[in-house]
């Protein structure tokens, strides 16, 4: 009885998006025993958090594991940073839950929705230390991948961003 190899999702060198780090990098296909089942796994490198994260290859998709952003994402995203920042009238505390869970997400749109409503101009007023936190997260989130979707730096990214974000 041969075993059928099924074809992957993903392979090495690929640029993921693993919902709850951002932008990773496919490193290696590795193989383990656990408990008498064999097992594959891909290896996904986090240069930013200098961390490396084992994802099984039949659990990557349900785990929200997905290519980079295409075009068209990138550009609804840039759409959604000229909008008008929508801060609804709640406590910070369930609002914060809002972004945080936009952000782990991992959709491109949703970030950039965290990153419109957190931005200030010069003329408004200062953020908590809290809001700060959460919009350079979601900037940082939102710049790297846009880093990886248009092969540039990431302070080139993050520059790119500031800009639509200013002339809106």
């Amino acid at each position: 009885m041969a075993k059928k190899k099924k074809r992957l999702e993903f392979s090495v060198g690929n640029y993921v998006v693993y919902p709850k780090h951002g932008v990773g990098r496919i490193v290696e296909l590795e193989t383990k025993e656990f408990a008498g089942s064999v097992l594959e796994l891909y290896v996904i490198r986090f240069e930013k958090e200098r961390m490396t994260l084992r994802v099984p290859t039949n659990k990557a998709i349900d785990s929200g594991m997905r290519r980079l952003s295409n075009q068209v994402t990138v550009e609804q995203a840039f759409t959604t940073l000229k909008g008008r920042a929508r801060v609804k009238r709640t406590m910070w505390s369930r609002r914060a839950q809002e972004y945080e869970a936009k952000i782990n997400s991992g959709s491109l749109v949703l970030i950039a929705e965290v990153v419109r409503d957190l931005h200030r101009k010069d003329d408004q007023p200062e953020q908590s230390y809290s809001e700060r936190q959460i919009y350079e997260a979601a900037l940082g989130r939102l710049a790297r991948e846009l880093a990886a979707v248009q092969k540039i730096d990431e302070a080139e990214a993050v520059g790119k961003l500031e800009s639509v974000l200013l002339a809106a």
